[in-house]
């Protein structure tokens, strides 16, 4: 069995918080695992850059600021969990997200699982005055720092990019939140091996279960039981229903703890859905038709 969650329609869902809150409470009333959720702070003009923004969100695109978010799905339901998939981490201060997430895990009953990566908009670093060019690498020191900020009451580091001197948060979360990757680079697979809880694959199906050969090399490399290491994959509910089961049992015939259905439109699969009520809809009938495979 596996847990399947639901992808939020950050762009199609709008901003009336009533639609907001009627869909994170169908995700749970219906039965789904989780919510997962993307992140983009803020969107930049693609249109004469150098170099080009080749990502697909511009400022048209409409995001919710996750921990906002999740504190209000925290507020709203009860059971379901709150995945960020992904966090952009390096363009946000460490401290801070350890804060950020430590109040919506305590708030929420201990229902956040933190996806961190590091993103391809310049543009968006260079508005929150962060350092795109080095995020890779500032991104692991934070993922160590992060875990020494739930799990320590008061604690020196220094690192190449971080410095403490006696200081922590107030409350702790009680637990280190699971600190899972994504990413579509070699890269990305490399390093939540060395240091992640597990691994988010938002790309399309064929895409992610090559990438998932990928993950088990690397985490082999690593020395890290493969077992012992998580793995989502986000499914699309564009591929129509003939593919639905299909796409679900293809990651639980390979041991994945969680797949996440997502509505956004699909190159060549279809347009996007037109309204708050259209989203639900797609929720009930992907549960209808996958619900039963799920723990």
């Amino acid at each position: 069995m596996i847990k399947i969650g639901a992808v939020f329609p950050h762009q199609e869902i709008g901003d009336d918080p009533a639609a907001v809150r009627d869909w994170a409470q169908t995700v749970e009333s219906l039965g789904y695992s989780h919510i997962l959720a993307y992140d983009h702070v803020i969107g930049a003009v693609h249109e004469d850059r150098e170099p080009k923004l080749l990502g697909p969100y511009s400022e048209r695109d409409a995001f919710h600021e996750l921990f906002v978010l999740f504190g209000y799905f925290a507020a709203c339901t009860s059971r379901v969990g709150l995945t960020t998939g992904v966090l952009i981490l390096p363009q946000r201060q460490t401290v801070l997200v350890a804060k950020q997430a430590a109040q919506v895990d305590l708030l929420s009953g201990g229902r956040l699982r933190l996806g961190v990566g590091t993103g391809w908009n310049y543009v968006e670093y260079d508005s929150l005055n962060e350092n795109f060019n080095n995020r890779g690498r500032r991104q692991e020191e934070q993922v160590a720092l992060l875990r020494k900020l739930w799990t320590e009451e008061v604690l020196s580091y220094q690192g190449q990019f971080h410095r403490l001197d006696r200081a922590g948060l107030k409350p702790l979360p009680g637990r280190s939140i699971p600190v899972w990757f994504g990413g579509f680079t070699a890269v990305a697979l490399q390093r939540a091996a060395r240091v992640g809880d597990g691994f988010i694959f938002g790309a399309g199906q064929r895409r992610n279960l090559a990438g998932l050969v990928e993950l088990r090399a690397a985490l082999a490399q690593a020395g890290r039981d493969p077992a012992a290491f998580g793995v989502e994959a986000l499914l699309n509910y564009q591929s129509g229903p003939d593919r639905w089961r299909d796409d679900v049992r293809a990651w639980l015939d390979e041991g994945a703890d969680y797949v996440a259905m997502r509505t956004s439109a699909t190159p060549g699969q279809g347009a996007a859905l037109d309204s708050p009520q259209a989203q639900l809809r797609a929720l009930e009938q992907y549960w209808a038709a996958v619900g039963d495979l799920a723990d």
